[in-house]
Order: structure tokens, then sequence, then C-alpha cells
């Protein structure tokens, strides 16, 4: 609860500061010192230190997983705005305006993570999806911007109102917005359930995979992702991408075999199509921004092998996958804010003109692709695993493999370009603060490449 509240009144906070100072550097330093507060306050309640004791009827419940996802998204957070704060002051006069929204969106991914009624996963998501309508629209003057945010707005009220109608259908059969209630046991024919609750959860399951922009509902990933300011969609694509899944997995891992047949056949064709069409489509793109759009939607692929699973080392894996898949991917658009041309082209050269870059950028894909001694190649075999665990889905790991070699390619297209191409890769002014910052997120990511227990310790002790 303290970290629900510390996050809305900090929202606050910044929505006040720009009265007191113009200046945005100052602003952007204090939305980092307020991100430290705030990592600070979740850590203390994640081991039961200065709890606030507030009846929420039930309707919330702090687990220790559920907070532990809430530290890796605000120091996931803490890493962006220490590597793109000064690019998000950049992008309009309302500085202050948008590191409020970040922390607004924080909240809802803390009401996510900790959700124990369809009434507050709805207001969970809101909270933090309408913000993002505000940061993708953020640059008024570019068309594409503007476009982007309108897509954005009229595609995720669309997948609300499949929300609300899943919700209603769960009601009707419940009577209560609870998640959790006596059903028979799995195994049971489907019609002892009525129609009104495998029905509901599919709704759901529906406007939930729009979130997370797995196929076939991903058609909005590309070109919102692309037209919104490059600034904001490394926080898109990372922070709120895990914090859906996580929502995902804690309302689907105990009334998944309520859909029997239809889950079974479901969601293994949903993660197929969405490891097929990511990977696929992210090898024809000519621009570094619109592949990685694309490989995030692969990478949703690989996360929903945490639903598919629904076992405690899913589990494990999906908090090691949040982290490696958004560390990286902030490190990814950070370098890629830099640059003067987004192609592959643009980034001809860059080893011999910004060295660090380069190398730092290395690391970052080597990890999005799985490669040993990063923390990605952990996330993947975590993920993997589970499945060998939980199914006979030696089939389902193949194929995820083989999707894992394709985006190996699109990755090394960026590598090859900045080592093996001539040309003079053109960036913006680089200071030695950046690449400090660049050094220390690289060197985090071959740790848990290296030891991964140094993250998952902190789920048990």
């Amino acid at each position: 609860m303290n970290t629900i509240i510390v996050s809305a009144l900090l929202g606050v906070v910044m929505m006040f500061s720009g009265i007191f100072t113009a200046n945005k550097t100052a602003i952007r330093n204090v939305a980092i010192v307020a991100l430290l507060v705030l990592l600070g306050v979740n850590i203390a309640a994640t081991y039961g230190c200065c709890n606030l004791n507030i009846d929420v009827k039930n309707m919330l419940e702090f687990s220790k997983f559920g907070m532990f996802f809430n530290s890796i998204a605000i120091f996931s957070t803490l890493m962006y705005l220490v590597l793109s704060g000064s690019d998000i002051v950049k992008v309009g006069d309302n500085a202050a305006e948008y590191f409020a929204i970040i922390f607004f969106v924080l909240c809802g991914v803390s009401v996510l993570s900790a959700y124990n009624s369809l009434l507050m996963l709805f207001l969970g998501v809101e909270i933090m999806t309408i913000p993002l309508y505000i940061l993708t629209g953020s640059d008024k003057k570019n068309l594409k911007s503007n476009e982007a945010s309108l897509k954005y707005f009229l595609m995720g009220s669309f997948s609300t109102g499949i929300m609300l109608m899943g919700i209603a259908l769960m009601y009707g059969v419940n009577g209560n917005f609870g998640i959790a209630f006596d059903v028979p046991a799995a195994g049971s024919p489907l019609q002892n359930y009525g129609i009104l609750l495998p029905l509901g959860l599919l709704f759901i399951f529906v406007s939930m995979a729009f979130k997370v922009s797995a196929a076939p509902f991903h058609f909005w990933t590309p070109d919102v992702y692309d037209g919104a300011p490059s600034v904001f969609t490394s926080f898109m694509a990372t922070i709120v991408k895990a914090a859906g899944f996580i929502a995902f997995i804690k309302l689907f891992e105990t009334h998944y075999f309520q859909l029997q047949a239809s889950w079974k056949m479901i969601l293994p064709l949903v993660i197929i199509a969405t490891l097929f069409i990511g990977n696929i489509t992210a090898v024809f793109q000519q621009s570094v921004k619109r592949m990685l759009a694309y490989s995030s939607i692969a990478q949703a692929g690989f996360m929903l092998f945490a639903l598919y699973s629904n076992n405690s080392f899913s589990k494990e894996g999906i908090l090691l996958y949040s982290a490696a898949y958004s560390l990286a991917t902030i490190g990814v658009f950070a370098i890629l804010i830099k640059m003067k041309d987004y192609t592959f082209e643009g980034y001809n050269g860059l080893a011999k003109t910004q060295p660090v870059l380069a190398a730092a950028n290395t690391i970052f894909l080597l990890s999005l692709a799985g490669i040993p001694l990063t923390a990605g190649f952990f996330a993947k075999y975590y993920m993997l695993t589970s499945v060998l665990q939980s199914h006979n889905g030696f089939i389902m790991v193949i194929i995820a493999v083989l999707f894992a070699a394709v985006s190996v390619y699109y990755y090394f297209r960026v590598i090859q370009s900045m080592y093996f191409k001539q040309g003079d890769a053109e960036t913006s002014a680089i200071s030695s603060g950046f690449k400090y910052g660049l050094i220390f997120l690289a060197a985090l990511i071959i740790l848990l490449g290296i030891m991964p227990n140094v993250l998952l310790q902190y789920l048990y002790f």
C-alpha cells in the first residue's frame, strides 16, 4: 500500500515542481531523488517495515512477489531517467508534467502487482495506460506522434471495453469482483461452469493480450512505438509491458483450467503467432526503432511462456525476464535517441566514433538475443525450462529456440553496422555521465547473466 500512495503523492509533487523552478535539469534531478525514495519505500514494505495498515476490503493483496516486481519496475525506471532524463526535458515545455505522468504510471503498476479484485484490475490498467496516451502524443508538432496517440487511444479504449464486458460476465457468475472463488476441480466438464465464466475469461484474455501486444492483437504496436517520441517508447516497451504480464499471470494462474480445451488450444497458437510475427517482420525492417518495436512483440511471445507454464519456475523466470528485458531495452533506446539516423546505415562505424556506446549497445543486443553470459540468456532459459517442467512442451521449446535464432540475425545486423561497416555514425553530444550510466547498466546485465540468483534470492529471503 505504501508504494501506491507514495508514487501517487510523488506524482503530485512533480506536477507542482514546475511551478517553483523553470530549470529542467533541476526537475529531472528531483524526479531521480523521488524515485530513490520510492524504491526505498517499496523495499521497506517488501520486508514488512513501516507498512500502512489500511483496510482495502480484500481488493488488494500485497505479496512478496508483487512487491519484488515493483522494485524491479522502479529500479528500471530509475535507470531510464538517469540515461534518458535529459532527453525527456527536450520533448516539450512541460517537463515536470512528463515526470509526474511517469510516477502516475508507476502507481498503476503497483496496483496491478497487488490487485485481488477485477475492479482493481480495471483501475490499475487504466491508471497505467491513460497517461501513456499523453506521452505518446507529447510531440505535438509531429504528425506521426499525433497519429500514434490517436491510434493508441482508440485501440486502447476498444480493448478496455472488451475487458469490462469480460468483468461483467465474471461478475454474473461470482456475484462480486473477487478473482479468487470456489470452482469445481480441474478436469471437470466445461458445462459445470456455465458459459459466462469461460466467456468472461476469454474476453479478459483478449484485452490483456492487446495490452502486452501479443499476436494477433499486436497491430497497434509498431505504429504507436514508431510514432511516439523515442524517449517515451523506451518506457512503454519495458516497464509498462512487464507490468501487463504480471497482471496477466496473476489472474490466469488460478483460473486457466476453466477454459480447459480452449485454453490449451488458444494459448499455444497465440505464443507461436507472436513469436512468428514479431521475429519474421523484424527481419525486414530498415529502421532500428521499428525493428525494436517488432522485437518487443517477439519478446512478448517468450514472456507468455510464464502464463503457459504456470509454476514456480515460471514466476522466477518472469521476474528475471522483466529485469533483463527492461534494462537491455532501456539501454538500446538510450543510445538510439542519441543517433542522428535511426536506420541501420546510421550505425555504420559507431565503434570508431563512439566506442563506449558501441560496446554497451553490443551487450544490450546480445542480452535481447539471449546470448550466454548476459541476463537475457538465463531469462530465456528459465522460460523454456518452466515449459518442460509443466507440460510435454518439447515442441513449443523447439519452436521458441528456432525463433530465438532468427532474432539473432536482426540484432546482429546492428552489431555488424557498428563494427564491420564503413561510415561515420553521427550522434548528438554525449556526456561522460551518460557513458558511465551505460557502463553500469552493461555491467549489471553481465552480472545477472553470470549470477541470476543475485536478483532471485531476494524473492525468498
